[in-house]
């Protein structure tokens, strides 16, 4: 690996290190080894950040540019990330620990998948004309909410930054993000894409550092309209109440803990596999994971010992060799928690069935883990660990399973195995999720929205819905007396 240069912070188009002159190491968690050092931001930076989005949001050309100058703007930066997509692929594997065939054929498509799209639609945004009573006009206007902060997690960093920045931009707002203190490294490589693409100084300014002092100053910020936060529950709430301060508008999506529930008449090998996919993905840390599978009585057993053998001949290590099928979980920090809710689990009466332990001597590697004779109250049933472990959890019924299924704070999606269509739809329609998939699982497209019911947040990301979060509607009279 050829050495890395330190990160800055961009503002305004330019790159600067922190006023405080601060800096934070960021680790490769499958070395446990210093990547670089980054500029560590604090409330004087964002305030400077908020200052350039603000000046570029009234003042400078990004107001008058037509949407679809800023529709191509989002297309050139889709094409330059699918012309570096190999770097990025593989700085974010290095950052993050996700294994680089991850990497390859998820994170960076959809990235690249979503610029386009938001590209497409940027000169699509437009209000509509109204019958009203009286002899009058009225028409809308959906303008730019204004000057938005947004903080992306850790777990799908140059993704969350997509996901964040496309609609936007393509409806015209100006932006402060802050990425994850743990990964901020793909960010700041996406900041030089920004500006080669053409984008005007102000428009997207990127000032990594730590929530309680960066992320903070962004959500309490006067000159901030807006704040779009993905991350846990515990820290969206915080945000939220921070937020509230100013009365800003705020978008949530936060954790999840879903219902990915199998029914006897299943086809059970696809089941195995969408179950495989639900919670070894990205190594478990993903706020949609399936991780609490429902399993009809019936099948408990054959499907249990079929995923313990799927799950045992995981390939777990280095996340730059392309057969790695798990990585290392970001931070030493998450890898303890991990672990530590398989203690609990086993104190509360589960019973691990593989894994549990760490995979290698060195570096924030788990082994795939399934967990039985879990009930839906236990703490492992009910609080999101964000890592490898799934916990298995038998039912008798349909209407034993829709009791259980909805037994949690959580709301964000669940899946549903079943060859009986009716019965699919019914479900769907019966679980409290913002998504659901049937007979299959993790399935994502820059069309379609996402998003959390409870406390799983609120507001949708991506698809046309995302723009209702980046636009203001203005109701317009006109008499015609």
């Amino acid at each position: 690996m050829k050495e890395m240069k330190p990160g800055k912070i961009l503002i305004n188009n330019e790159w600067c290190e922190a006023q405080s002159g601060k800096r934070f190491s960021v680790i490769n968690p499958a070395t446990e080894q210093i990547l670089t050092e980054v500029a560590e931001g604090d409330a004087a930076d964002i305030d400077r950040a908020v200052q350039a989005a603000r000046n570029a949001f009234e003042q400078g050309p990004w107001k008058t540019m037509s949407a679809r100058e800023r529709g191509r703007i989002l297309n050139r930066v889709a094409m330059l990330l699918d012309k570096h997509k190999e770097d990025f692929a593989e700085l974010e594997t290095l950052n993050n620990g996700k294994p680089i065939s991850e990497t390859r054929n998820a994170d960076l498509p959809l990235s690249i998948e979503t610029f386009e799209y938001y590209a497409g639609l940027a000169d699509k945004i437009h209000g509509d004309t109204i019958p009203v009573n009286g002899n009058f006009f009225n028409y809308t206007l959906r303008e730019p909410a204004g000057v938005v902060g947004q903080i992306i997690p850790w777990n799908f960093p140059l993704l969350m930054a997509a996901w964040k920045l496309g609609p936007a931009l393509a409806t015209g707002c100006t932006v402060v993000l802050k990425p994850a203190e743990q990964t901020p490294l793909t960010a700041l490589k996406l900041g030089e894409l920004l500006m080669e693409a053409g984008l005007p100084p102000g428009v997207v300014n990127i000032v990594p550092g730590f929530g309680p002092t960066a992320g903070a100053a962004l959500a309490t910020h006067p000159e901030v309209d807006k704040v779009a936060f993905t991350g846990s529950t515990e820290v969206g709430k915080t945000v939220m109440k921070l937020a509230g301060d100013h009365l800003k508008r705020v978008s949530l999506e936060l954790g999840g803990k879903a219902p990915n529930i199998v029914f006897a008449d299943s086809d059970i090998d696809a089941a195995v596999n969408g179950a495989m996919r639900g919670i070894f993905f990205n190594q478990g840390e993903v706020c949609c994971a399936g991780s609490r599978l429902f399993l009809e009585e019936r099948i408990h057993d054959e499907f249990l010992s079929k995923l313990k053998t799927r799950a045992e001949k995981m390939i777990v290590g280095n996340p730059l060799d392309p057969k790695t099928q798990m990585g290392a979980q970001v931070s030493e920090d998450q890898f303890r928690k991990i672990l530590g809710y398989v203690e609990k689990g086993k104190s509360e009466g589960a019973k691990v069935v593989t894994g549990g332990i760490p995979a290698q001597p060195q570096g924030y590697f788990i082994k795939p883990t399934i967990l039985e004779g879990v009930n839906n109250r236990m703490k492992v049933a009910q609080e999101e660990i964000f890592g490898p472990v799934v916990c298995a959890i038998p039912f008798k019924n349909q209407e034993d399973l829709s009791r259980q299924a909805n037994d949690t704070v959580y709301g964000l999606s669940a899946g549903i195995w079943t060859r009986d269509i009716g019965k699919a739809h019914r479900l769907a329609k019966e679980i409290k999720a913002g998504t659901i998939w049937v007979n299959c699982y993790n399935c994502f497209d820059a069309a379609s929205p996402f998003g959390g019911f409870k406390q799983s947040g609120f507001g949708r990301e991506l698809g046309k819905y995302a723009l209702e979060l980046y636009t203001q509607v203005k109701s317009v009279w006109v008499s015609l007396d």
